[in-house]
């Protein structure tokens, strides 16, 4: 029995050191990324990632028991609500941004040679 917990001991420290790296990645997203909405990315993706790790890793040391089945209705609640506040968060920067509102009402083509450039949608060549 001894192994087991042994076991038990090494596989969830390892799940934890990886939601743990995963908060790093996370971290170095949201203060080396340029654009907002590429931060806010970064960080929805990492702390939904990082958090359900994490906590896959807390039960395993838990073992089977109730503790187990609550920490397993949080990441589902995470998975659900995460992404969608996310979303929200992110119409909201787009719609009172003047800079992202200018870019999503224009569409990028690239010329002959390679080079991208930035057309009104209402002066789209057909």
């Amino acid at each position: 029995m001894e192994v087991f917990e042994w076991i038990r001991f090494i596989v969830g420290t390892a799940v934890l050191l990886c939601g743990l790296a995963i908060f790093v990645i996370e971290i170095y997203g949201i203060f080396h990324l340029r654009y907002v909405l590429n931060r806010m990315h970064a960080a929805a993706m990492g702390d939904t990632l990082g958090i359900s790790i994490s906590l896959i890793g807390l039960m395993i040391f838990s073992g089977i028991n109730f503790t187990t089945l609550k920490m397993a209705l949080i990441i589902v609640f995470l998975w659900c609500a995460s992404p969608v506040s996310s979303h929200l968060i992110a119409r909201l920067e787009v719609s009172t941004n003047e800079r992202l509102k200018r870019y999503c009402q224009t569409e990028l083509e690239l010329t002959e040679n390679g080079e991208m450039i930035v057309l009104p949608k209402k002066d789209k060549p057909e």
